[in-house]
């Protein structure tokens, strides 16, 4: 692989990303610099954090990102879980978003699961040698 925009996991969180970041802009006002703010800088954690541990020339850098991402991911779900207990989101929307995250969540676990075994099986701990 060239890039991390040929990830599987990384399409698939931004999709979720691009999710949240339309939902959002449907919060009132008086949330715009508490959910609002928080929800959007969890969400791109996620892909931010894929991308850079892509960038990075060993196994172990690449799997502390992803982790970090699998963080950002829990913390955009609480930002659902408060939205919909504040009735800013529905059931609905609360129901397919949480379904996404697991879909994200399950891929991001397999991409992690990847590079521990990949590191295990290399001699080196750089994945672009």
């Amino acid at each position: 692989m060239n890039s991390f925009e040929e990830l599987e996991v990384w399409k698939i969180a931004r999709q979720f990303r691009i999710s949240i970041s339309a939902l959002i802009k449907t919060f009132p006002l008086e949330e715009k610099y508490r959910l609002v703010d928080q929800m959007l800088r969890a969400s791109r954690s996620i892909t931010a954090n894929i991308a850079e541990g892509f960038g990075r020339f060993h196994y172990q850098e690449n799997i502390q990102f992803c982790r970090q991402a699998r963080g950002s991911l829990f913390e955009t779900l609480e930002h659902l879980t408060c939205s919909y207990d504040e009735k800013i989101i529905n059931k609905e929307q609360y129901d397919s978003l949480k379904s996404d995250f697991q879909n994200t969540l399950r891929l991001l676990n397999g991409y992690i699961q990847y590079l521990i075994k990949a590191k295990t099986q290399n001699k080196t701990d750089n994945p672009n040698n």
